[in-house]
């Protein structure tokens, strides 16, 4: 072995120890500021006052856009729930972008359809809109039939033919709960300040009781992979984004259901056709707009309310498809506005959540397979002793295991919890176990998703669904 060698992997083994104590260190910080805010949150909920909101005409109202591609299966009974939300002023707006199953023609046997002038819609620019549609059983809800563009054209789309000055994006397999539109709106009307945009929890439907188009029972599935995802998802909702909120450095809010004001959105000019990633692109390129703006009195704000429910991979197939997209997506935006970097200019966006997603969650993989491969290198030529090994990927394991954990606990705090006593043990059990297996699964999807990117590879794949009111 080379004479410098010993050296090079002693100060490799250094930077992977400190770059374990800043990772772990921040998402310490930050779950204790999720504690906080979900802890204030919930105070504020119990004296919310929705009853007065939604009746109030002083509330704005909201424009639901739906895009749907080949969603024959379920779109007649999503629509259907959307247009019984509990909200006084709304419209709902689906997209069939240009489907090539019976999307349009279950739409138009339930709702009773006639075509409507196509006339003074806005001026994002997007594929061929054949036709425009109006309902004869519900006078708030429309659809546009258009040529195949994809899911950011299909929104553009939809924001043209809204009337209302906030539009709250989701998809066409989800599910809301009947106050998802009082939980977001609510934020925008108490804060001081401008609020631009608002997300909400996404809770896994896999396993629950869903009747009639809403989640009836809270179920934990009985498939280890989803829950998995059930920790993974309130680790990433209730301890990353309430925790970024905080700062106003938000970066994501998700595609599932976003709400947003429509002004700033359509000042950026849509959301951008062609990019994997469109929830965060336009998250971050909101905050952009904003900041060269001059403009630092806004806010884009989490909510720990679960508003939206949705069906989440069951096999790895599926989740390598969507984990390779995810990490592709956010490589890709992030790449996009290295602007941000270190620029005190875009506040604690700049200086805190642009490096530590940049560092951590984009590249980070990269970083933490390249540590623990020479860590282990080392351990096996003598250059560190196997007590210090053994305490290193010992203390790795807990510190993910405590953060799974307070995760769970603050799923446990926010409404419609696991009601049965042996699905939260559950829920501990696994968030235990995760570590073993599932975090390195995730690890390598993230590297082929990092593949994807620097070689420009991959496609959007489409989730494969079995149904929401199946037991998993």
């Amino acid at each position: 072995m080379n004479e410098y060698a010993p050296a090079l992997l002693y100060m490799t083994d250094v930077v992977m120890v400190y770059y374990f104590l800043i990772l772990n260190g921040v998402y310490l910080i930050i779950s204790l500021l999720a504690f906080q805010a979900v802890y204030r949150h919930l105070l504020r909920r119990n004296y919310g006052g929705y009853a007065q909101l939604i009746r109030s005409p002083l509330t704005p109202p909201i424009s639901v856009i739906v895009p749907a591609y080949n969603e024959e299966v379920g779109i007649a009974l999503t629509v259907s729930n959307l247009l019984h939300l509990d909200y006084m002023r709304y419209e709902v707006i689906v997209v069939n972008d240009g489907s090539q199953d019976r999307t349009f023609a279950e739409l138009e046997h339930a709702f009773q359809l006639y075509p409507t002038e196509v006339e003074d819609v806005g001026s994002l620019p997007t594929r061929l809109v054949r036709q425009a549609y109006k309902s004869r059983t519900h006078h708030n809800l429309t659809v546009v039939d258009k040529e195949n563009g994809g899911k950011s054209d299909a929104l553009n789309a939809g924001l043209n033919f809204s009337l209302h000055p906030y539009f709250c994006s989701i998809d066409a397999d989800v599910i809301l709960e009947p106050d998802a539109l009082q939980s977001v709106i609510q934020p925008i009307m108490e804060s001081d300040r401008r609020v631009i945009a608002v997300g909400g929890i996404i809770r896994v439907a896999n396993g629950c009781r869903v009747e009639k188009g809403r989640v009836v029972e809270v179920v934990m599935s009985l498939n280890p992979l989803v829950a998995f995802q059930v920790i993974e998802y309130f680790r990433a909702f209730l301890c990353g984004r309430t925790g970024f909120s905080r700062f106003n450095a938000l970066m994501i809010i998700s595609g599932a259901f976003g709400t947003f004001e429509k002004d700033p959105v359509i000042a950026i000019g849509g959301y951008r056709p062609g990019t994997v990633g469109e929830d965060m692109d336009l998250v971050t390129r909101l905050h952009s707009h904003m900041r060269l703006q001059g403009d630092t009195d806004y806010a884009i704000q989490f909510i720990p309310d679960p508003v939206c429910w949705t069906e989440v991979p069951s096999n790895i197939t599926v989740l390598s498809r969507q984990r390779r997209r995810w990490q592709k997506g956010c490589l890709e935006v992030l790449g996009q506005h290295d602007e941000m970097f270190l620029n005190p200019r875009f506040g604690a966006l700049g200086m805190f959540a642009y490096p530590f997603l940049l560092l951590f969650e984009g590249w980070g993989v990269i970083i933490e397979l390249l540590g623990y491969v020479l860590f282990a290198w080392s351990w096996w030529v003598g250059a560190v002793s196997t007590d210090f090994a053994l305490a290193f990927f010992a203390a790795a394991f807990f510190c993910g295991m405590v953060l799974s954990l307070t995760g769970v606990l603050l799923g446990e705090m926010t409404p419609r919890p696991y009601p049965k006593y042996r699905q939260w043990l559950a829920l501990t059990l696994y968030a235990c176990l995760e570590n073993f297996g599932y975090r390195q699964l995730t690890s390598i999807l993230r590297i082929l998703g990092t593949w994807d990117y620097v070689f420009h590879i991959g496609s959007w794949g489409r989730m494969e669904r079995r149904g929401m009111a199946q037991r998993k």
